[in-house]
């Protein structure tokens, strides 16, 4: 393709987006193509002859589009706001054309350069204190598996030096919660800790971890021969956005020298806004944190923020210096392939360093706001309702309900709470996700998208109700 092919296409696909943001609204939420039936649409085998571009924009229209659940409509309130701000998408679009890779400073000064700035600019926003140095990863999966290493690595005196995990002559231990999302468990068991050295620490009413309990397992721990090695603390957790207390739960571990993460995937992004800081006090007391750009704060997938208070201990534990990437700079700038694990990456900071720029602080601050605004606004309409619950603290904008009608409780209850949730998925009018909570299913509805106003959240009680009527 000339670069002349690439402009008429390009303006194309724009034109195609810009339709598709626009028309969004119009489509089902929710795909209802059956299993296979994409796969069914689409040749077996690749073309040898080249085929028109054109071709591909028809067929991303009659089969990619009905295969696709659609996370911008303003009627999603499924899994977590996952928002891809235009603005954003064009620093995406941007980063892709100019095709250029962060092996080293070398290889890319400004790619390593606005980086550093585009995360400085999100820990002041968040209210970070300078203590505190970022770096882009792509998900919350991959920054939690560094903060483990890092902690592992910690607790060993280096062990990958020697003989790894395996020459310790003691298990090191991590200590979740029973909220804790899945990752963090995936973390736990890629960086070599084993399932059995996972000890889960039970939460309390509010579904936060208990500080006390915490104590305890590590104390026992202790008396067992094992060494403690981390904490991974929730600033939110997924099913219901509890906020572990962070500051009760760092004196436990800086009383054993424990290495403190703490996972503010979603929730991190409410940190823009100074009311709600109150909810993760004590963060300074850890040694990483993870938050998702790419979640509420609406940058395009996949932009992780990861923030040490060490960076020096990260780069031991992640350096590798080949001679083809050594430099006459190296010691004087950052090589961002020693601050995680992949060689390469991106240039992911163009699409947040534009949505900050298009947005300004203010602008992302006002929309949260509204979501706030709108989760309590759902939350009086379900408390004034004698059928319905709402089961967890509405700490930001996702709500747990369950409908309870008189006479019908556990299996049944069940079943009622799935049925529902699924006549309104299946109806493509909206989207939401059931979860279990304290063993039985209820809804959650997180409130988060671009385009999500109060006409939508209204429009999504009234099919709830309409929902738990049908039969």
């Amino acid at each position: 393709m000339t670069p002349d092919e690439f402009r008429k296409l390009g303006h194309e696909i724009v034109d195609w987006i810009a339709d598709y943001r626009a028309r969004v609204g119009d489509l089902p939420v929710m795909s209802r193509v059956a299993p296979g039936s994409v796969r069914a649409q689409l040749p077996s085998a690749p073309p040898d002859a080249p085929e028109p571009f054109d071709a591909v924009l028809r067929d991303l229209e009659t089969v990619i589009l009905p295969g696709l659940s659609h996370w911008q409509h303003p009627d999603f309130f499924g899994y977590f706001p996952s928002n891809g701000e235009l603005s954003s998408v064009l620093g995406d679009y941007l980063s892709t054309g100019l095709g250029v890779l962060g092996l080293s400073w070398q290889s890319s000064p400004a790619l390593t350069e606005l980086e550093e700035v585009a995360t400085d600019w999100v820990r002041q926003m968040v209210g970070l204190s300078a203590a505190w140095s970022g770096v882009i990863q792509d998900t919350a999966s991959s920054s939690t598996l560094v903060a483990l290493l890092c902690a592992r690595e910690r607790a060993s005196g280096f062990s990958l030096a020697r003989g790894g995990l395996q020459s310790e002559v003691a298990p090191l231990v991590v200590y979740v919660s029973s909220h804790s999302h899945s990752s963090v468990e995936k973390a736990a068991l890629l960086a070599g800790f084993g399932r059995d050295n996972i000890h889960v620490i039970a939460a309390d009413e509010r579904h936060a971890m208990q500080p006390e309990a915490l104590a305890l397992a590590i104390e026992a721990d202790l008396a067992a021969g094992r060494v403690p090695c981390a904490i991974v603390a929730t600033s939110g957790t997924t099913t219901t956005t509890a906020f572990d207390p962070l500051d009760r739960i760092a004196a436990v571990g800086r009383a054993h020298g424990l290495w403190l993460h703490v996972d503010a995937a979603m929730a991190g992004s409410a940190m823009i806004l100074p009311e709600c800081r109150d909810l993760w006090r004590g963060v300074e007391e850890a040694d990483s944190l993870v938050l998702n750009a790419h979640k509420w704060l609406g940058v395009a997938f996949d932009c992780s923020l990861y923030y040490v208070r060490d960076p020096q201990h990260l780069v031991r534990v992640m350096s590798t210096n080949p001679s083809y990437l050594q430099s006459s700079v190296d010691g004087q700038v950052r090589n961002l392939r020693d601050w995680g694990i992949p060689l390469g990456r991106r240039f992911r900071a163009l699409k947040l360093w534009c949505l900050i720029r298009e947005q300004g602080v203010a602008g992302l601050q006002r929309r949260l706001r509204r979501d706030l605004a709108n989760a309590r606004w759902l939350e009086a309409q379900v408390q004034a309702e004698a059928d319905w619950r709402v089961l967890a603290p509405v700490a930001l904008q996702t709500l747990c309900v369950r409908h309870e009608p008189a006479g019908l409780a556990g299996d049944a209850l069940d079943r009622h709470t799935l049925a529902w949730a699924e006549r309104i998925n299946r109806s493509g009018a909206a989207y939401l996700t059931p979860a279990t909570l304290d063993g039985r299913w209820m809804v959650r509805i997180s409130i988060g998208a671009l385009t999500t106003e109060r006409e939508h959240v209204a429009a999504l009680w009234r099919r709830l109700r309409e929902a738990v009527a049908s039969p």
